[in-house]
Order: C-alpha cells, then structure tokens, then sequence
C-alpha cells in the first residue's frame, strides 16, 4: 500500500468525525458515501481496530477512535505546516482552498480578485460555491465564508473584517420627473419602495436622520432585479454603490446622496478551532487589502 493511500484513508476518517457521518464526508469530498465507507473499514482493517459504532441511525467514535482521531488531526496540521514552511520558501500558495460566499458580490467583486491569484500562485486550486444561504463551514468542509451583515454565529467563528459595502437610496430619472425628488426623510412616505426581501407591507430604510417606514411595491430577493426595476422607474430603492455606479455613471439611476451612506460589514468568517494554513492566508489577505 503506498503512503498517498495510507494518507487518503485518514483524511477520510477524519472527514466523516469532523462531518458526523459517511454521507456528509462523501459530500464534502465529493465521492461517494460507499467510497467513503469502504475506505474507512480498510482502514479499521489495516490497523486492527474498529474506529466507529455503527448504527442505523448514528455513527460514533470508539475509545480507540477518539484517540486515533486526535493523532490523525495532528498529522494532517503537521502535514499543512511542512507544506506550508515549503511554499513560505517559494513564495507562493499550495494547495485546495474551499470558499463560499453570497453569488451576486461573489461573482462580481471577489471572483476577479481570487482569479488574478490564481494567476499568481499556479499551484493555488480554489473551489468557489456562489449561493446566499449561509453555509455550515464544518460540515461542508469549507476553509472560508464571506458573509454579509450581521454574524449571528459569531460564537462559534473566527472572524476579519473586510470592509464595508456604502449604501445608498436610488432612483430613475423617469421616476423622480414623475413623482418628484423627496428633499428629507418624511418625504419618503409618499414614494413607492422597491425592497429585498420575501414580502411585507413597508420596509424601514435607517438614514442618518432616523428609521422611515415607506410603502412597499415590490420585493424582490435579488439585487441586480432591484437595481433593474428601480432602472424602470417603478420606485425609490436601496442599493450598494458599487452596483449602481455604472447606471448613475450612464444616467440610468440618480443617486440620491442627501439621504446619507449607509454601510454593511462584510466579513471573512472561518471555525474557531481549525489553524489557517497559509493557502488560506494568502486568500484571506488578497480579499482584505484589495476587495474595496
């Protein structure tokens, strides 16, 4: 048997402890559950020990299992340290990097950036997952998450701030001719919101003045229809700048900056107990010094 198998076998084993079963271990390493399985009780094999209680229902370390798990953990961070310390001396990152972040700002201002390094690093192989639900970084065996807003499991994160998205209310000429321009924040309650959302009857925008309710004609779950409708003069609505600047800069959209600029966190989040090998460092860093 040679050692990459050996290796393969361990990280497998730890997978399945660190994700809690077979099936979400093969998810995680995209294979399949009896790839896994199989794996896994060649390795009980190999080293004569059964390393799980096997139910229908659950899966559960042994006594022998918990401390073969905690040599194995410390295997694998030896082995990301001895990569690392190599690469160090190179200059450059190796290895998988598993990032997921939410898909419009994913796609539109991160991506580019983490392409760019992978220019510059050829040995750096990223998995990119765009999706807006906020995924579970054990489980998934993700390295990093980009979220938005506030962490409501912040707890159980380590966290880097990234900086902060400016928002700031927008509307189409055809809208502001028709409707006229409001001048302060009571004025909003007489203009029509187009809101993120799943639906409501008003959505509170907190200006520098204070909240204001406004009237809400449609809701929408996706920025760039927000920006579109708001485009075709159906309402005032709330955007990040950096999505808007093309159709202000085009005439498409007026920005209406005498209502202020809000901001939103964004934030790189990854699990408290796992050390960040330098791949990840190296991504984390390119994102923090030039995602703004």
């Amino acid at each position: 048997m040679t050692s990459t198998d050996r290796l393969a076998g361990i990280e497998l084993f730890v997978a399945a402890v660190e994700t809690g079963g077979f099936s979400a271990a093969a998810a995680r390493l995209h294979l399949s559950r009896s790839a896994v399985a199989k794996a896994i009780a060649r390795l009980e094999e190999r080293i004569g020990t059964r390393l799980f209680h096997r139910t229908t229902r659950s899966l559960a370390l042994t006594e022998a299992g918990e401390a073969f798990h905690q040599r194995c953990t410390r295997i694998l961070a030896e082995l990301d340290a001895a990569q690392d310390e190599l690469a160090q001396h190179r200059d450059e990152a190796v290895g998988r990097v598993r990032l997921t972040m939410p898909v419009l700002i994913g796609r539109r201002r991160i991506a580019p950036l983490l392409f760019a390094l992978a220019q510059q690093h050829p040995r750096l192989q990223l998995q990119l997952a765009f999706s807006d639900r906020r995924a579970d970084l054990v489980e998934e065996g993700f390295d990093l998450a980009i979220r938005s807003g506030p962490l409501s499991d912040s707890h159980a994160l380590k966290m880097r701030s990234l900086g902060a998205e400016r928002l700031a209310l927008y509307a189409a000429p055809s809208y502001l001719a028709r409707r006229g321009t409001p001048r302060d924040v009571a004025a909003l309650v007489d203009h029509d919101a187009i809101a993120y959302g799943r639906g409501g009857t008003s959505i509170a925008w907190v200006q520098d003045a204070g909240p204001v309710s406004v009237p809400v004609r449609l809701w929408l779950d996706d920025l760039e229809a927000l920006r579109d409708a708001a485009q075709a003069g159906l309402g005032i609505t709330r955007l990040p700048s950096w999505l808007a600047e093309e159709a202000v800069r085009d005439g498409r959209l007026v920005a209406l900056e005498h209502f202020g600029i809000a901001t939103s966190e964004l934030h790189a989040v990854w699990p408290q107990a796992r050390q960040l090998p330098r791949r990840v460092r190296v991504v984390l860093d390119e994102l923090a010094q030039r995602l703004w």
